[in-house]
């Protein structure tokens, strides 16, 4: 992977399984093993979605083939579970609204769809709605696998510089398996943590471990005092 994916475009599948609303049962059933997929949107002619047919779906006509409407309370299904159980078409499987993202949503966002809604994978749309890709809880994960000294250009040339533009000596920066250190003397210590959570903020990094000092007292008017310094470790896992 080259340069710095900050949105879904950047890390999605191009190549998606998609169904036309109405695709049979069996025809669903096979392209999901051919493919090896758990799940597929529903397109209507002009490529945008209208829903999303899973293997949770399709599993219902199993789950209650044996059911009878006078069966025990627990096994009875309810009415969407019954339609859902005698349905043929992918148009008749498929859950509505789709839950979608833009390809230009950024990888937190989509992240957070994501956890919202309890899936594993979106649908990725334009502007206009039409498919263009997939994106996968694996895909956002891809952005881990940045290079440490690119990550570590970003943070020299883009964070810091905001924070820490007049200091003499500006902060040091090393990343080791995507772990950011930083370390040096500031004037303003107040900036610290918000170096910390700029830091964390950049793609690819996993931890920040801040050691920033504030400066060196002056000898001749506080020789007692100690160094004064801000450590701060913020873990993002």
């Amino acid at each position: 992977m080259t340069g710095n994916p900050s949105v879904v475009s950047d890390v999605m599948t191009r190549t998606v399984v998609a169904l036309r609303r109405g695709a049979a049962f069996k025809d669903i059933v096979e392209a999901m093993r051919r493919w090896r997929v758990s799940g597929a949107p529903v397109l209507d002619d002009a490529g945008h979605v209208m829903g999303v047919v899973s293997e949770a779906d399709l599993l219902r006509k199993e789950e209650f083939r044996d059911a009878a409407p006078g069966g025990a309370a627990g096994t009875r299904p309810r009415g969407d579970e019954l339609t859902t159980a005698s349905a043929v078409t992918a148009g008749e499987l498929m859950h509505t609204p789709a839950v979608t993202v833009r390809a230009d949503a950024t990888l937190p966002q989509a992240a957070r769809s994501m956890a919202r809604h309890g899936i594993k994978r979106l649908p990725v749309v334009d502007a206009q709605g039409v498919l263009v890709g997939i994106v996968s809880r694996a895909d956002l994960l891809k952005v881990f696998l940045r290079d440490d000294e690119e990550i570590a250009e970003e943070i020299r040339r883009d964070v810091l510089p905001r924070l820490f533009a007049d200091e003499a000596e500006p902060p040091r920066v090393g990343v080791r398996d995507g772990v950011v250190t930083l370390t040096g003397r500031v004037s303003d210590t107040t900036l610290v943590p918000l170096a910390t959570g700029w830091v964390r903020g950049v793609e690819g990094v996993v931890d920040v471990d801040c050691a920033l000092a504030g400066p060196r007292r002056r000898p001749d008017l506080d020789p007692d005092l100690p160094d004064v310094g801000v450590t701060s470790r913020t873990r993002t896992a």
